[in-house]
């Protein structure tokens, strides 16, 4: 390990803002109308927003009226939740970054299908993510942002990012999206048909497809930089499902532009798709039911293409690339999603006489009247959830959130909430860090990690009240860059200690006692309802009750439930 190794956090780069709003008679016209973004208000209009905010006169269904007292639009529409009260001083935004409409050629939902469904499972944001294609690449992109803008106004409350799923050069999908502004169709149109692999016909895995993938990267980083779009950031998706994304790929693309390329799916979408036949598909969660290939990654166990208790094998492996990735310092960040297609259960079908290599999307969708059991998806929010820190209910604040690692994520309701604070011991005046941040200390400092989980109190979308049974700590020395960007094992990764629950109502605390740090680490969370666990893939003295590796075929989603974290980092000053 270096010596007082620097722990490299990234720092948001600055936003601005091109668009322009008419913002109508007076400064408070401004605030309450729903259509300006929080990112386009002056510091003083934006605190008396969220003064209105706070005391419920926005997303409430109000008039203008009723904050102004004269006529004006109507305000946001609300579902009436409770969990935007802010907790540990950020607001916790559930969201979805991984979802499809008609405008995909394997989809089929409107927009506002989508929009409506995420709102009513408690989404407060969402990305559209079409697929990037030469069909897509020709019309979709401007073509799904009417629909976008509509959705925006429909439901005033969860806010709806428009995106792409890109086709990696040389390897798997990834989620790209920007914040709203003047330039988002033009930038996503441009860096579609510039870079995606599909269009480009650049998905065999070489150097010169590898290479096109970072220019895509830098394209985006660019964009930002000079103002096209206020913001832009890249995630991958179901990043082991065909073991394509090798380990110097992804810590490629985090080099590359570490201001957008800053995570991946900890656990795929399509989990609905391990419902044994004959009431589910009876495959794999996330579809990961695939062996290697011959674009795939050599070194990649077979393991590697099951997913354990649902999340993918380079998150679920207590020492794996995930942690290879932490291990160097490097901020690489989880999350959760849909990729909701086409849902199960659900009984609608494709609208007739659809063309989609012509037009570009399907007609609306149709009621069929009877359930589909053979689809793979949940509806946005019913099942997986993307928890981020915001600092306000806003596109930039969302972003921001992710981009810093403030990202908790969980399957099926486990949890209800999540706060986690590294501190100095003994310093009662110091509130210390939350996840994705960086706790500095003198040397031989003792550490201690708080954790507060707001347990499920309620019944998820299945009915049913799930139940906490233990909490993980796993923690990690940082040892610095390692020289084979190739390697995805690192050896000074294991659970540390395990707290016993058994309990869904109410709210347990515990702390964790790191103790003196001398040497730069990181503490991550998991939790288990405990129906299925086994060993981790390294050895039971590193993980003793991990996730089990998923059968397809046999893999009911919700008789498996697990919680994770980002990390905390906790770096003695040299």
């Amino acid at each position: 390990m270096s010596e007082g190794h620097a722990h490299p956090h990234p720092h948001p780069h600055p936003h601005s803002h091109p668009h322009s709003h008419d913002h109508g008679p007076g400064e408070t016209a401004a605030v309450v109308d729903m259509d300006v973004h929080d990112e386009a208000l002056s510091p003083g209009e934006l605190s008396r927003r969220q003064m209105f905010r706070r005391a419920g006169l926005l997303g409430a269904g109000l008039t203008a009226a009723g904050v102004l007292g004269a006529p004006g639009p109507a305000a946001a529409t609300s579902t009436g939740r409770d969990d935007r009260e802010p907790k540990d001083g950020f607001l916790w935004l559930a969201g979805d970054h991984h979802i499809h409409t008609q405008y995909s050629s394997d989809a089929m939902y409107r927009v506002v299908d989508q929009v409506r469904h995420a709102n009513a499972y408690g989404l407060d944001w969402m990305v559209v993510t079409d697929h990037g294609s030469v069909t897509h690449a020709k019309i979709g992109v401007e073509k799904v942002n009417p629909d976008i803008v509509a959705a925006r106004q429909a439901v005033r409350d969860t806010l709806v990012f428009q995106g792409l799923e890109w086709n990696i050069p040389a390897a798997e999908h990834g989620t790209v999206f920007v914040a709203p502004g003047r330039g988002e169709v033009e930038t996503l149109k441009e860096f579609e048909n510039s870079f995606d692999g599909s269009v480009k016909g650049a998905t065999a895995s070489t150097p010169q497809n590898e290479a096109l993938a970072i220019a895509g990267l830098d394209f985006l980083a660019q964009a930002v930089k000079r103002r096209r779009v206020p913001d832009a950031l890249f995630l991958a998706n179901h990043p082991a499902r065909k073991g394509i994304d090798s380990p110097h790929e992804i810590r490629a693309w985090r080099d590359a532009a570490p201001g957008i390329a800053v995570g991946m799916e900890g656990a795929p979408g399509h989990q609905a798709a391990g419902i044994p036949k004959p009431n589910g598909p009876g495959s794999g969660r996330g579809y990961y039911d695939n062996s290697q290939s011959a674009d795939s990654f050599p070194g990649y166990p077979a393991e590697s293409y099951r997913t354990f208790g649902g999340f993918d094998w380079m998150t679920a492996t207590v020492g794996g690339l995930w942690d290879s990735l932490l291990a160097e310092g490097r901020p690489w960040w989880i999350t959760a999603n849909s990729d909701s297609h086409t849902v199960y259960g659900d009984a609608s079908d494709r609208g007739p006489d659809s063309d989609f290599n012509a037009n570009g999307r399907y007609e609306d969708p149709i009621y069929k009247g009877v359930p589909n059991l053979s689809n793979g998806d949940f509806w946005p929010g019913y099942y997986s959830r993307t928890h981020v820190g915001a600092t306000s209910f806003a596109y930039g604040a969302v972003m921001d959130g992710i981009r810093r690692g403030r990202v908790w994520v969980d399957h099926g309701g486990l949890i209800s909430g999540l706060v986690v604070r590294a501190r100095a011991r003994g310093n009662g005046g110091d509130n210390g860090v939350t996840l994705g941040d960086t706790l500095s200390v003198r040397p031989g400092t003792r550490v201690e990690v708080s954790i507060q989980i707001t347990l499920a109190n309620r019944p998820n979308w299945a009915q049913f009240i799930p139940t906490l049974a233990r909490v993980d700590v796993i923690q990690g020395d940082v040892t610095g860059p390692v020289s084979d960007k190739d390697v995805f094992t690192t050896p000074k990764t294991k659970v540390v200690t395990s707290y016993e629950v058994g309990r869904n109502t109410g709210t347990v605390t515990f702390t964790y006692q790191v103790g003196v740090v001398d040497h730069p680490v990181y503490v991550r969370l998991r939790g288990t309802d405990g129906n299925r666990v086994a060993p981790g893939l390294l050895g039971a003295s590193v993980d003793p009750h991990g996730p089990a590796m998923d059968v397809p075929g046999d893999a009911d989603p919700w008789k498996d439930l697990w919680f994770y974290s980002n990390p905390v980092w906790i770096v003695p000053r040299r």
